[in-house]
């Protein structure tokens, strides 16, 4: 069985993905709430108060290796270093999908630290390490179009597009609507495993 593959699907960049190199060998996933504490004088103890819930947080560690290219390693880590640039228009980071098997995690990355640790006799890094935190999104507070309904459809095996477009559109003549928005030239060779971006068009 082939071994399944970590991806960063950047929603606001049309669907675009961008593998990773190598899984990460873990992640941790956080998630708080915040309290109020309210002190009574000449009372030990204290009241707390709920005041809201916080963002998950996702960590996890990116390794490259192009020595074997030869390549420069910045071509690959700018690639998700670059997914903390400001949108000219919304003056926000770009929404993102990290996907790895079962986990789906709809996020924004709110910061890299590169780690270069091996070079060529020119000095070019060939190999880094990416220490990425990604924030989790929640719908509440999103603009309208913000709210739009998010859909990553990982193609089965022998799935067609009119399947696809019958399942989640209830219509399966609408398979030309996936196929211009995911680029899709010849519908019939799609191929087992591709993401499709359905965002907004549910």
């Amino acid at each position: 069985m082939a071994l399944t593959k970590a991806v960063i699907v950047n929603i606001d960049g049309g669907g675009q993905t961008i593998p990773v190199m190598f899984n990460p060998p873990s992640y941790s996933l956080s998630r708080s709430n915040q309290f109020k504490e309210s002190r009574v004088p000449g009372k030990s103890s204290v009241l707390m108060e709920y005041v809201s819930g916080i963002a998950d947080s996702l960590s996890t560690e990116f390794f490259f290796d192009t020595s074997d290219a030869g390549t420069d390693v910045r071509e690959r880590t700018n690639a998700i270093e670059s997914l903390m640039q400001l949108a000219p228009r919304s003056k926000a980071p770009p929404q993102l999908l990290l996907i790895w098997g079962s986990l789906v995690f709809k996020c924004v990355i709110v910061s890299v630290r590169a780690e270069f640790d091996y070079f060529n006799t020119a000095g070019m890094p060939l190999r880094a390490k990416l220490q990425v935190e990604f924030k989790g999104i929640s719908v509440a507070g999103q603009d309208a179009r913000d709210r739009a309904v998010t859909t990553i459809h990982k193609v089965p095996p022998g799935q067609s597009l009119p399947a696809i477009a019958g399942r989640h559109y209830q219509d399966p003549a609408k398979w030309r609507e996936i196929a211009i928005a995911n680029q899709i030239d010849n519908p019939r060779k799609v191929l087992a495993g591709k993401l499709l971006n359905l965002t907004g068009l549910v």
